[in-house]
């Protein structure tokens, strides 16, 4: 029997959605407590500034560019003790940093844009969005995570922003991510979508949900799937993953073998739930549906799952 572990295509398929493209060397092992005071030294540093939810961009050149010197971040009332050393890029040190001006204060030459819209525009390329998501989770955790769940007393930040202590109880506290299934559950000839009740106008997606403590991600695809839809699966096949900054979560993408056709739909999570046949899918992707129907935009790993069963599915 041939050896078949990795006859797999060199480029993976999560290296193919939004905020994947992160390239900085993170370093892990060797994060001292003064990191971050050492990266802030050093005359090449970067530091993506953000607040509320927005990445701060400086305009020029016809483009965005959200990096900034730690002199250009002065005006702007950065709280670098707060900063978290995200790691280093071929130039130098990259720094998260909390920034505190007022978005709407702002110099014309500087805008505060929220992540979203950031990667769904493509403001910036693919590193610096990648950067962008690792900056924004790390954040989001340590303005939601500033004192010990044990004690109650205000953990300090250590290790360069990847941990916080507690100098009441030295318990330390790391940085979470949130790991939430997302599922296709398709046939050759048709795959199931939802509506969600926030969804943009037109837009079905991919059926997903928080997994729980104690299960698998098999068992989550399994039972989302079945309380949100009503359809049972068989097999489930991992596809791709995506970092996603809102506020720090991890998608892990699947496809899911239906067992049955009908559905019951839970009407309190999904304002609709229905199988789509693969023509109709393809006019949805190619934003050309006669209802105005769509898919997620290119980037969301829900976009990915549905375009590789749709290519797939007409390849075969």
């Amino acid at each position: 029997m041939s050896f078949r572990l990795f006859d797999a295509p060199l480029r993976e398929p999560s290296q193919f959605v939004g905020f994947a493209g992160n390239r900085i060397d993170r370093q892990s092992e060797n994060r001292a407590d003064d990191s971050v005071e050492k990266a802030l030294a050093d005359p090449s540093v970067r530091l993506l500034l953000m607040h509320g939810g927005r990445l701060y961009l400086k305009l020029g050149g016809g483009g965005f560019d959200p990096w900034f010197s730690a002199e250009e971040s002065q005006p702007l009332k950065v709280s670098l003790d707060r900063g978290v050393l995200l790691g280093f890029s071929d130039s130098g040190p990259v720094l998260a940093v909390p920034a505190g001006s007022d978005p709407e204060q702002l110099p014309e030459t500087i805008k505060a844009i929220d992540y979203r819209s950031v990667y769904m525009q493509g403001l910036i390329d693919e590193a610096a969005a990648g950067a962008m998501a690792q900056g924004a989770a790390l954040l989001a955790w340590h303005a939601s995570h500033r004192f010990c769940s044990k004690c109650g007393a205000e953990a300090a930040m250590r290790a360069g922003g990847y941990k916080r202590l507690c100098p009441a109880c030295a318990t330390e506290h790391f940085p979470r991510t949130d790991p939430v299934a997302i599922m296709l559950t398709a046939t050759r000839e048709k795959c199931l979508l939802g509506r969600g009740r926030h969804f943009a106008p037109g837009m079905y997606s991919a059926l997903a949900g928080f997994i729980e403590p104690g299960e698998t991600i098999e068992a989550a695809v399994r039972r989302e799937t079945l309380e949100e839809a009503g359809i049972r699966l068989g097999r489930v096949v991992y596809h791709a993953s995506q970092p996603w900054p809102f506020p720090y979560s991890l998608m892990i993408g699947c496809f899911g073998e239906p067992l049955n056709e009908d559905i019951q739909a839970d009407l309190n999570e999904l304002e609709d739930c229905r199988w789509f046949f693969r023509d109709e899918v393809l006019l949805m992707l190619a934003r050309e549906h006669p209802g105005g129907l769509v898919t997620p935009p290119k980037g969301a790993i829900a976009y990915n799952l549905i375009r590789a069963w749709a290519d797939s599915a007409q390849d075969s």
